[in-house]
């Protein structure tokens, strides 16, 4: 394989096997579209094997994919407080964005409670793009 684990986690060994299925099927760099099914085949494979959850970005595009809990919330002007769940602790979004700025959170669970997050479905991926959902398989309650 071209890429190998350096370390000896399930996460580094799932990277590299992704990146080395994509590499097989697409040698010379292309577009997101074109190596999209690939990566969620091997998301699809690592999911049967048991719990999967994915975040793979390279800096202008973010892929996300859930097999069994994700979460995302997706914040624009005008910006307001959130308080979150665990903390006695308001965060006030205004402070620190602009009016252009199109803040996006996913986690594994909703971190604010006074805000509307969605729930990924087992099995759900997105793109997304300046914060924004390009493409995805479902759509999210």
């Amino acid at each position: 394989s071209h890429y190998t684990p350096v370390g000896d986690t399930d996460s580094e060994a799932a990277f590299c096997d992704i990146l080395n299925r994509i590499r097989q099927h697409h040698p010379k760099p292309v577009d997101w579209e074109q190596f999209l099914p690939d990566l969620v085949a091997a998301c699809q494979h690592y999911q049967s094997l048991g719990v999967f959850n994915c975040l793979l970005g390279d800096g202008q595009y973010l892929f996300s994919y859930c097999s069994t809990k994700l979460a995302h919330i997706t914040r624009r002007a005008p910006f307001g407080a959130a308080r979150l769940k665990d903390a006695d602790l308001n965060v006030d979004f205004q402070a620190v964005t602009s009016d252009k700025d199109v803040v996006t959170v996913i986690a594994t669970e909703p971190l604010t409670a006074n805000e509307h997050w969605h729930i990924y479905q087992p099995g759900q991926w997105l793109l997304w793009r300046d914060g924004e959902i390009i493409a995805g398989n479902t759509t999210t309650k």
